[in-house]
């Protein structure tokens, strides 16, 4: 899915356009599941939103996204599986450790384990949940994670959870050496911490006339290595292939044609990765998703 000087493109769950509705219907997502893992398309990304809150009006695929994948991992075969993201204040990290490398294990290695630090005050009221110090928990989140996950017997002491003190072990152990973990948004961190604790960073669409600097700027630290980048957006495929791009607010609009054009720019700028959120999609899922493998994916194909 992230590799130097390439772009590949996902989807966002749910696999269905609802432009009217804050929620979908998810009657065919079985169908679009399958269908998706036989394109070009590398992952299908789960947001975590456990509420739906009327003031924001998206309730994302509305399934738990760890139950979600684990439904997905046994309807698919080669597309990757993340989490965009789970909001790690509001969760327990060995639980979520363990979700995620069962998903890993289950997979066969197809899970990313996406995380964020939550934006809706409203669900942090819901858990009783700090909402001004989550940029602290969601960094000792992740070493708690990392600690359960890459070390046998770990030692760790945490500073907002628990004890780790070398007389348990986590099984199972990730596929590779390390569970891939990706930053979803900036989590209240700055890059140089991101770089060295993340594998990768996704991001909302940025002003595209900035994001070249944005990219520049992520990738100017760290020891030289490949620093993953990639943003999710809205996004509606009009059925008239010349139609022009439009780009406003989180979300694009615009026929294949622009649109190659479009992510031919941005791939040179360095992006790796575009998750697409078909939410505003006005025409039938299924033939959005065949245009996109017939004439798009091809020109990026990896």
């Amino acid at each position: 899915m992230f590799q130097a000087d390439r772009l590949t493109f996902g989807l966002i769950a749910p696999l269905e356009g609802y432009p009217d509705a804050p929620w979908p219907i998810l009657e065919r997502h079985l169908e679009a599941a399958r269908q998706v893992d036989a394109t070009g398309m590398t992952a299908i990304w789960l947001r975590d939103v456990p509420f739906y809150d009327p003031s924001f009006g998206d309730t994302g695929q509305v399934v738990d996204p760890m139950v979600y994948a684990g439904w997905l991992a046994a309807q698919t075969r080669r597309i990757a599986i993340g989490t965009a993201g789970i909001i790690s204040p509001l969760r327990d990290p060995l639980i979520v450790a363990k979700q995620a490398v069962s998903l890993d294990r289950l997979t066969g290695g197809r899970f990313i384990l996406g995380l964020a630090t939550g934006d809706r005050p409203s669900e942090f009221a819901a858990f009783g949940s700090d909402i001004g110090n989550r940029g602290e928990r969601y960094r000792d989140a992740l070493a708690v994670i990392r600690a359960a996950t890459e070390q046998s017997f770990p030692r760790h002491q945490s500073q907002f959870y628990g004890t780790l003190d070398g007389t348990l072990d986590m099984l199972p152990k990730p596929v590779a050496p390390r569970l891939p973990v990706l930053a979803i948004g900036r989590a209240g961190q700055d890059f140089d911490w991101l770089g060295r604790n993340t594998d990768g960073w996704i991001w909302h669409l940025s002003n595209p006339n900035r994001l070249a600097a944005v990219i520049a700027d992520w990738r100017s630290g760290g020891d030289g290595s490949f620093r993953p980048y990639g943003y999710g957006t809205m996004f509606d495929l009009s059925t008239d292939p010349d139609a022009p791009l439009q780009i406003g607010g989180a979300g694009m609009r615009g026929g294949r044609k622009a649109l190659v054009q479009h992510w031919l720019r941005q791939r040179d700028e360095g992006v790796n990765h575009v998750a697409l959120n078909m939410k505003p999609l006005r025409r039938p899922f299924s033939e959005a998703i065949d245009e996109l493998a017939e004439h798009v994916l091809p020109v990026f194909s990896v």
